[in-house]
């Protein structure tokens, strides 16, 4: 068996990976400040993160159905094509003595999450096509370690540049590193594999992962419920700007700060989850990270400090990372690759959705009655979601030990 680590393709992914995330990472970081920052700049955010939202719900079957049908290579290229193309403009823009105002924040803001919504479903069903499945828990160690250790140079960058370092500067930056990654993916050598042409129609094509997951309805409540730290996190990146401005009082290099811990978590989680798969089921391991992440939000709505919140944001990373670590082989291990990208978007789909409610509610929930609530109903959200994934570690144990002592029988 080839090791994982003498396969150059994996370092092309985590050269790409890295550049465009450390550009992309400052960038999403920078512009909720620069937009919390204005007048009434909470509220707008969060419509912001609405719309945003709303143009990812309605685009992720689609982006799913992409993925299982064109060259993943393709779409990689061309999201970083694009990338290079949008912010490539609005620096263009501050270089010719142009200002940026709300509008501008909230294009970069929008562009930023389209790439987000193409990339991470794209390189996950594309890593699990070109690399062999005995690597998966590895590769996802891998993945994970990378991405997050480009979050915390991403974050060390944004607390230094963020008050003191032109925008268009900035920008500049993330469009270099786009067209980095976009060199880099197109070194690696890709030939799609060939499938069977049936002929089916693009409408069922398109509900193709509704299918598959509805002959498994534990199983899809069980990864529902394991996605939930996910769309915690994602909530999280519009709550804790407001929670760090309005109840802490602090600046934005506590945020760019809380950022960068985060990723020292990840990190340790990216290195010691594949490691205590070995040992544990992965059902279990994504429970046990999944208590973590609940735990820690839960704990930083009842002391509010900027110390303690330092501290855990590492415990939020190694929970959230350490359940989409063991979540994403647990995938890898029992989806078939050919319909992944629509069973992936199908749990993105729903998950989009969720958020969507959530903004609306968290929006109108901080401007008339501050942050706190809206943490109150993410933390139970959470632990409700914690309590099915339990459920299904438990009845799964209960079934294979009643298989097991019938076969004694």
């Amino acid at each position: 068996m080839p090791s994982l680590y003498k396969d150059s393709r994996l370092y092309f992914i985590l050269g790409a990976n890295s550049l465009s995330a450390i550009g992309s990472g400052i960038v999403m970081i920078t512009i909720p400040w620069l937009l919390i920052k204005e007048n009434g700049g909470e509220t707008t955010f969060g419509y912001v993160s609405i719309i945003a939202t709303l143009i990812m719900f309605l685009l992720t079957p689609f982006i799913g159905q992409s993925i299982d049908r064109f060259s993943r290579k393709s779409l990689l290229l061309c999201n970083e094509g694009i990338g290079i193309v949008v912010i490539g403009m609005m620096a263009i823009w501050g270089f010719t003595g142009q200002p940026y105002h709300s509008i501008h924040y909230i294009l970069i803001y929008i562009a930023g999450s389209f790439y987000y919504l193409l990339f991470y479903p794209t390189i996950f069903a594309f890593n699990q096509e070109i690399f062999q499945a005995e690597h998966y828990k590895n590769l996802s160690g891998t993945m994970e370690i990378q991405g997050q250790l480009t979050q915390v140079i991403s974050g060390a960058a944004a607390s230094f540049l963020i008050e003191i370092i032109s925008l268009k500067w900035i920008l500049l930056v993330d469009m270099l590193t786009f067209a980095g990654a976009f060199f880099l993916f197109l070194c690696i050598p890709y030939v799609k594999k060939k499938e069977v042409k049936r002929k089916v129609t693009f409408k069922k094509q398109l509900f193709e992962g509704i299918h598959f997951m509805q002959k498994r309805p534990k199983f899809f409540w069980f990864l529902l419920a394991t996605y939930m730290p996910f769309i915690g996190v994602m909530m999280a990146n519009y709550l804790i700007p407001v929670y760090i401005s309005d109840l802490l009082k602090a600046s934005a290099s506590v945020y760019a700060i809380e950022g960068m811990m985060y990723g020292v978590g990840a990190v340790l989680a990216g290195i010691s989850i594949p490691i205590m798969m070995k040992y544990v089921k992965t059902e279990v391991s994504i429970v046990m990270t999944m208590f973590i992440y609940v735990i820690s939000i839960t704990v930083m709505i009842i002391e509010p400090s900027v110390m303690l919140l330092y501290g855990l944001a590492i415990f939020h990373a190694i929970g959230n990372a350490g359940t989409r670590v063991a979540r994403n082989v647990l995938m890898m291990e029992e989806i078939p690759n050919e319909v992944m990208g629509r069973v992936d978007s199908l749990f993105r789909l729903i998950g989009t959705g969720i958020r969507i409610v959530l903004l609306m509610l968290f929006t109108a929930g901080v401007s008339k009655v501050g942050v706190m609530v809206p943490f109150y109903l993410l933390s139970f959200i959470l632990i409700l979601s914690l309590g099915i994934a339990i459920n299904y570690v438990i009845s799964k144990r209960k079934f294979e030990a009643s298989v097991s002592n019938k076969s004694i029988v």
